[in-house]
């Protein structure tokens, strides 16, 4: 049986209408995947593609060397906005960044287990306790990438305040063009670098739904097949880096525009806080009465 929270779900993250989406969720026995599918081969979901809800606090952080040589962004979650704000939160959370830096930790398990670079004699897990008491809310590492390069340059980038961190590694390039592909990163959220990047199933079920989506206008198959190959270029812009219209000038591609200045993206990461996570949600004042009765 479909609840109306599953129909709600899907209505926010898709767009579609309450009896559409009812619909698509009964033919497809509940599976939010394929009823997402479904409306986007009707026409009729004004998302492109499923979006997270963004609710955990903490900060995305970014550190780079002087010499621009090596570079990290890193996620630390709290439970409060009101931690994230905390002075002492931020300095673990910079202490953390550099860290990685410097000691170059594989996992997360692995920065948890190394001795602190912050505080001599106990590892990044102790302090991290520590903090946890200190403070007074649960804190996690949930993760980190870093970039160490001996060619080009690393360049980052904080937005909002510690709610998007950006790092790129850039060949040939000036920092002024480093910052502005990290602000690109942070507004149009790419998920791969170029088309090489995307894997080749997730270009075949696109091309599958964008078929189906030419059939359903009442388009012959081979009709079809030539509005697949139209319609795939836009797919690219949207979630490649390099295919993506550049902010500052839209009538000009990222990767075009980076090319005519004589430089090259390598690689890129792009960290925003609580991606994916959902958020505890409690009612205070039952919050309250439950601490009063113990």
């Amino acid at each position: 049986m479909i609840t109306a929270n599953q129909v709600k779900e899907l209505r926010e993250k898709t767009g579609a209408g309450m009896m559409d989406c009812k619909k698509v969720l009964t033919e497809t026995n509940g599976d939010e995947e394929k009823a997402i599918e479904l409306l986007r081969e009707r026409g009729l979901s004004k998302a492109a593609k499923k979006s997270g809800r963004i609710a955990a606090e903490g900060l995305a952080a970014a550190y780079i060397t002087d010499d621009k040589k090596i570079g990290v962004v890193v996620e630390v979650n709290a439970e409060t906005d009101f931690v994230a704000k905390n002075e002492e939160f931020k300095s673990f959370v910079a202490d953390v960044a550099k860290q990685v830096a410097e000691k170059n930790p594989t996992t997360v398990e692995d920065l948890l287990a190394q001795e602190s670079i912050a505080e001599a004699g106990k590892t990044v897990s102790e302090v991290l306790t520590s903090k946890i008491a200190t403070i007074g809310e649960n804190m996690s590492i949930r993760r980190f990438e870093r970039f160490e390069t001996t060619t080009g340059m690393v360049q980052k980038y904080i937005h909002g305040d510690g709610k998007i961190a950006v790092l790129v590694e850039l060949e040939n390039g000036t920092e002024e063009l480093a910052k502005d592909v990290c602000m690109q990163i942070a507004a149009a959220k790419p998920e791969y670098l170029d088309r090489q990047s995307v894997p080749a199933d997730r270009v075949e079920k696109e091309m599958e739904i964008l078929k189906v989506q030419a059939m359903n206008e009442g388009k012959p198959a081979e009709i079809a097949e030539k509005m697949v190959q139209g319609r795939i270029g836009k797919f690219y812009g949207e979630i490649c880096l390099v295919e993506q219209p550049f902010v500052k000038n839209p009538d000009e591609k990222v990767g075009k525009m980076v090319e005519a200045k004589g430089a090259k993206i390598v690689r890129y990461a792009r960290l925003e806080k609580g991606e994916g996570l959902e958020k505890r949600e409690e009612n205070f004042a039952e919050e309250v009465a439950k601490q009063i009765n113990g």
